[in-house]
């Protein structure tokens, strides 16, 4: 939606970035700008079959996706699909079928994001112990099947990783407002970039309180590390 600062991205050709969208404001000048920038690598958003993209993001959304997609296909630029995994679409995008769909298409990377409930009317939809055995045994086929395409699972991917990789372990998140978050599920923040660099965010107390206890080690149970502990994050905030 902000132009500029994709473009200001563009010009950065020693980053890679990956650029999620709905796929929904796609538009020539945006093809050319990403056809001529290898380094933007777009993930576009989608939650399964027509049915199942158009019931969460809007009627009309799939086919608005998949033209985009053809487009994108067609002039040979590199780009992935990001998958909201829940209860009740899991065994769909987990489909050799639905898979090979999206490879035939051009996709080489898949990003399966596990979905944290917000609010206590969607906490059904949030994968429990059996969905993430099942989303890892299914990605452990899909990756021998599909030697062509990057496979990742969040934070399911974590566990092989020594942890949870939020707070400057591997990432952090920027809101709107600049401020220097753990992850996007836990929007708490003592530093912003307004008036700091990347480098001095990495050191807040936030994020060094975060590691020094050890809270992001281990192996995940309950899905997203931080927003299941939310009250600790809360007190090293405070204290």
């Amino acid at each position: 939606m902000r132009r500029n600062i994709v473009e200001k991205a563009s010009s950065v050709k020693e980053i890679v970035f990956p650029i999620f969208t709905n796929g929904t404001l796609f538009d020539e000048d945006y093809m050319n700008l990403f056809d001529k920038n290898r380094n933007l690598v777009l993930i576009v958003s989608i939650e399964g079959n027509e049915y199942q993209t158009d019931s969460r993001r809007g009627k009309n959304t799939y086919n608005s996706i998949m033209a985009a997609v053809d487009i994108l296909n067609k002039r040979k630029i590199l780009f992935g699909c990001s998958i909201t995994v829940t209860t009740e679409n899991i065994k769909a995008v987990t489909n050799k079928e639905f898979v090979q769909d999206l490879y035939d298409k051009g996709t080489r990377v898949l990003i399966f994001v596990e979905y944290t409930p917000v609010i206590k009317s969607t906490e059904k939809l949030a994968p429990t112990d059996i969905e993430r055995l099942l989303l890892e045994r299914s990605l452990e086929k899909l990756r021998q099947l599909f030697e062509n395409i990057v496979f990742l699972s969040f934070p399911g991917d974590e566990k092989y990783m020594g942890g949870c990789l939020a707070a400057g372990r591997g990432f952090f998140h920027i809101n709107a407002n600049g401020s220097a978050e753990p992850c996007p599920l836990s929007p708490y923040s003592d530093v912003n970039l307004k008036d700091s660099s990347l480098r001095e965010a990495l050191k807040s107390p936030l994020f060094k309180k975060l590691k020094d206890n050890e809270i992001l080690l281990g192996e995940h149970t309950d899905g997203c590390t931080l927003f299941g502990k939310e009250d600790d994050v809360k007190k090293f905030l405070s204290t």
